[in-house]
């Protein structure tokens, strides 16, 4: 049954991460970066928050008694993930849902896996075990599908004209896209080193009688705070340069659905957090392949996505064999993870 949760609570998580683009078609007349900062000031202070006030027992004494290096680490890890989640913005905005998604989570999955196991020394006691083995080969192939999916991406863009992607991708750019993608990639994986530093707070508040499934509500808290100042300060760098600020109160737009589907975005985005930290709670000592869980279902559901949307129309059979078989793969990692977890 754990591994039947674990597996449940990433593929909820998954959806969310995969989705909470979407509300920002329906923005009219507001700047990128006005929407979102308001996507992030719900993702990422407005709903952790609530969360600790309403199922953290006593979280202020939680906080005093954490020791100082934690609380930093989080809130750093935090800032370098909030640098990855802009870019991982300003991906979707140049390369739109799904092949923007495919390619930054290509490096987020394999670098978010990895590293937190080496660096908490856990490689020789995983590899030494079937079922860590097992894991770890799950691991493997859910890279291998999300670089097919990439693959597929890279061959709709040979396919379709400009004017064709610019039909479904309003501002797209091939070239900056793909380099916002890889920073993405690269520095969203922070957020699983910070929830592996977090554990202590996990640990104190569960002490405290917090529920096992939100044991990590603290450490968001740190780990998103971070990522809100790194996107507070871009933002409003953007809002000088392009003196856009007087989005948030110009009477002649539609201020109350801009606002509407950009505080969705972010309970969307949020929402993926917490089922991700659901979902770790789950594997045990296998928590490391979490991130692949949450990146697989990722990759899945934006794709779904991408083709409802129509960011794939008029591709041809091959991409899309391609892209079916990423898929595929990426489905087959999910299942080989939950059944180490439960072999483990």
């Amino acid at each position: 049954m754990n591994a039947l949760f674990a597996v449940l609570f990433h593929g909820i998580g998954g959806l969310a991460a995969g989705s909470f683009y979407v509300p920002f078609r329906r923005v009219r007349e507001w700047a990128w970066e006005s929407y979102w900062l308001v996507n992030g000031v719900f993702a990422w202070l407005v709903m952790p928050w609530l969360v600790v006030l309403a199922v953290v027992p006593h979280w202020e004494r939680l906080v005093q008694a954490a020791p100082a290096n934690v609380l930093i680490a989080c809130f750093g890890f935090g800032l370098l993930w909030g640098i990855g989640g802009l870019t991982f913005g300003m991906a979707m905005r140049y390369l739109g849902v799904s092949l923007g998604m495919a390619v930054a989570l290509g490096f987020c999955a394999a670098f978010g896996t990895l590293v937190p196991m080496l660096q908490q020394g856990q490689f020789s006691q995983i590899v030494a075990k079937a079922s860590g083995l097992a894991t770890l080969g799950g691991v493997a192939l859910c890279v291998i599908g999300i670089a097919m999916c990439g693959q597929a991406g890279m061959l709709k863009e040979r396919e379709l004209s400009p004017s064709q992607q610019r039909a479904t991708v309003a501002e797209f750019h091939l070239g900056r896209g793909l380099m916002v993608a890889v920073v993405s990639g690269l520095l969203s994986a922070c957020f699983a080193f910070g929830l592996a530093a977090g554990k202590p707070l996990a640990g104190l508040a569960l002490a405290q009688g917090t529920p096992n499934l939100w044991q990590n509500s603290v450490a968001l808290v740190f780990i998103m705070g971070g990522g809100f100042t790194t996107n507070l300060l871009w933002c409003t760098f953007l809002h000088i340069r392009n003196s856009t600020s007087g989005d948030y109160i110009d009477l002649a737009k539609p201020l109350a659905n801009n606002y509407m589907f950009s505080a969705l975005a972010g309970v969307i985005w949020y929402s993926q957090f917490m089922f991700y930290g659901f979902g770790s709670t789950f594997l045990g000592p296998y928590d490391f392949a979490g991130w692949s869980l949450h990146m697989a279902f990722i990759i899945v559901f934006s794709t779904l996505w991408g083709l409802r949307l129509g960011e794939w129309r008029g591709c041809g059979r091959r991409t899309l064999k391609r892209l079916a078989a990423g898929l595929a793969l990426v489905v087959l990692s999910t299942m080989v993870i939950g059944l180490a977890a439960k072999l483990g």
